[in-house]
């Protein structure tokens, strides 16, 4: 079991993944690939015909696969053109108000608790930092390109998989959120701003495992989310609560009258109490001189 921390935090961080959970599809398949004239389902066969055959990372292939596609078009698109692309992102329903609603919920019920919203997704940042909803995340985490000196991207400076969005969780939980910022040191678990079992992370899949696995195995939260027009979407999220990978399954429904929402109340409230456990103990300590 993972040791308590010693001093009471008051910080929570709901963290995400974003193609499959926050939106039906991959953020490429709103974005790129039309730009580009290609049919998502071509693309992502090539992608993965290339990793079968090469044994290279799933990431970097299509990463660079969409530069060459856009080559051989002779299309050029620079950052600004990434950011312009992210208004065609379409959500899953409430996602827009979720944010904010999940914010109302831990003021009305939490006792000076605050909330953090994180993003870890192995999509391109370039395409994240023009979605609608990049203001409610504290910090954002993804794959990107080098662009050279005439601001076109010319190869991956950044990949995140599934195992290395892992190093991220640690980055919230030590409170060294900037990737210059080594997270390799010793750090007390008393000494961490954001504990592990103060987070709870939501994922579409098999992709969330590490992450998912690594949440829970070290105190804290997960929910696996399904697409409920996807009937094997349903069947993977069900293998994760099985195998214990998972607090709760709900389909990707994030309006408030949903299962989703009472469920992630649900884990708040739990981590709201341990909060107040913590700091009730502690007065009671210092009442009587007890360290």
């Amino acid at each position: 079991m993972p040791k308590s921390t010693s001093k009471t935090t008051d910080t929570i961080a709901l963290i995400y993944d974003f193609d499959g959970t926050l939106t039906p599809k991959a953020m490429q398949d709103y974005t790129l690939l039309p730009e580009l004239g290609i049919p998502a389902n071509e693309f992502w066969a090539e992608v993965q015909a290339e990793v079968k055959a090469t044994g290279a990372e799933n990431m970097l292939v299509y990463m660079r696969l969409l530069l060459e596609k856009a080559h051989e078009r002779n299309i050029t698109i620079r950052r600004n053109d990434y950011r312009r692309l992210a208004s065609k992102i379409r959500y899953y329903a409430g996602v827009e108000k979720w944010f904010d609603t999940i914010n109302q919920y831990v003021k009305q019920n939490g006792r000076k608790i605050k909330v953090k919203h994180y993003l870890i997704s192995a999509g391109m940042a370039e395409i994240l930092d023009g979605v609608s909803i990049r203001k409610h995340f504290t910090r954002m985490y993804a794959s990107a390109y080098h662009f050279n000196k005439r601001g076109v991207a010319d190869f991956p400076k950044l990949v995140i998989t599934d195992t290395t969005k892992t190093q991220y969780l640690f980055r919230i939980n030590k409170g060294k959120e900037d990737l210059s910022e080594s997270i390799n040191e010793h750090m007390p678990e008393s000494e961490r701003p954001i504990p592990f079992e103060h987070i709870i992370y939501i994922g579409d899949g098999m992709t969330d495992v590490p992450s998912m696995a690594l949440t829970k195995k070290s105190g804290g939260h997960a929910i696996a989310v399904y697409n409920k027009n996807e009937k094997h979407q349903l069947e993977v999220c069900k293998s994760l609560l099985t195998s214990g990978r998972t607090d709760f399954i709900a389909a990707a429904d994030y309006r408030k009258s949903q299962e989703l929402y009472r469920r992630t109340t649900l884990l708040l409230d739990h981590i709201m109490a341990n909060i107040y456990y913590k700091r009730e103990l502690s007065k009671c300590k210092t009442e009587h001189n007890i360290a």
